[in-house]
């Protein structure tokens, strides 16, 4: 079984056509995380599940510590495959390629406005422009209690010595940070609407790649997204809220799953997720095209990991993306900006 190809437009079109393919994922910290803003974990006082009302105070995971990551991870890849440029172009720079023919393309300063990022997830360039992200991505929440989800850590940066003292004066370089604990489970739909395959399969390869979310990259944040299922369907789905509701009244109908603050297991989670997908699906009233699921599923995501491992295999698949997002480039970014300039 292979994902329908025909599904998919085979152009981006100008207006929304009803295409919306989800990635069902838990995504589940692999060491400890730091997802703070402002010098703080975010949290959101919310029902535990959609049957059990009692409130309980939640981890969040707001959007962009989810895309940011994975577009990082894809503009690595187009890089990597000679895509885009390592070169960082002139401020006000109108050369569009480096002297090799990568596209020159700078992350949030001088984007290139035609790679399968900027045409994927969206840019935004002031007065010169901005393009809607066609990845829809919504805040996570944790499954488990904040309580139980996350640990306080004294961080410090020693002098070479091992000390945190020279000359008699102590460092100030001591600081106190919130992380998120391993094992704790955020389940998350990603939508990626209106886009053709191949530009599909680079975000869903951004999904499957990215490993560190969060803060302190280098040193923490390892996480692992397990996708559940892909659905191909003619509207939007359940919440990322709603999702993570129904699987905590799932696992709370088991004996012995819910036991904080002791983690949930994985396979259980991951089980139970599956079996609530149709469940959510038909409430929500939307058409389904098609569902990958089990099995099914797998041999999607084997061939496209294979792809990924095979040099050949992955400069094909980026350059089938260039290629259908300089199209929609050409057709429409190229055109609106020779008119706002003129």
């Amino acid at each position: 079984m292979s994902i329908k190809i025909q599904w998919f437009p085979q152009a981006i079109p100008a207006k929304l056509s009803g295409r919306y393919a989800h990635i069902i994922a838990l995504r589940i910290t692999d060491s400890y995380a730091l997802f703070q803003t402002d010098g703080e974990l975010n949290t959101a006082r919310v029902p535990s599940g959609l049957e059990d009302k009692e409130l309980m105070t939640r981890v969040t995971l707001f959007k962009r510590k989810q895309t940011t990551p994975e577009r990082l991870t894809g503009r690595e890849w187009l890089r990597r495959h000679g895509v885009l440029s390592p070169e960082i172009p002139e401020k006000g720079s109108k050369k569009e390629t480096d002297e090799q023919g990568r596209l020159l393309c700078d992350y949030n300063e001088n984007f290139c406005k035609q790679c399968p990022d900027c045409i994927t997830y969206g840019f935004a360039i002031g007065d010169a422009g901005s393009e809607k992200s066609k990845v829809i991505t919504d805040t996570g929440f944790s499954l488990t209690a904040y309580d139980h989800s996350h640990e306080t850590f004294t961080l410090n940066a020693p002098y070479e010595e091992g000390t945190m003292s020279r000359k008699g004066v102590v460092t100030s370089r001591i600081n106190e940070a919130d992380h998120v604990r391993p094992q704790v489970i955020f389940p998350a739909v990603i939508t990626v609407r209106d886009v053709t395959t191949a530009l599909f399969d680079y975000a869903l390869a951004n999904v499957v790649r990215t490993k560190r979310y969060g803060a302190q990259t280098t040193r923490t944040g390892t996480v692992s997204n397990h996708i559940v299922a892909i659905a191909l369907t003619d509207g939007e789905v359940f919440s990322n809220l709603k999702f993570t509701q129904a699987l905590h009244d799932a696992l709370k109908a088991k004996s012995g799953v819910l036991n904080p603050p002791d983690p949930i297991d994985t396979a259980t989670a991951l089980a139970e997720a599956e079996r609530l997908v149709p469940v959510l699906l038909k409430a929500d009233g939307v058409a389904i095209d098609q569902l990958l699921m089990g099995n099914e599923l797998e041999t999607v995501l084997t061939t496209l990991r294979e792809r990924m491992e095979d040099d050949g295999g992955a400069k094909t698949l980026l350059q089938a993306a260039l290629a259908d997002s300089r199209i929609y480039a050409q057709t429409y970014i190229v055109k609106k900006d020779k008119k706002s300039g003129s």
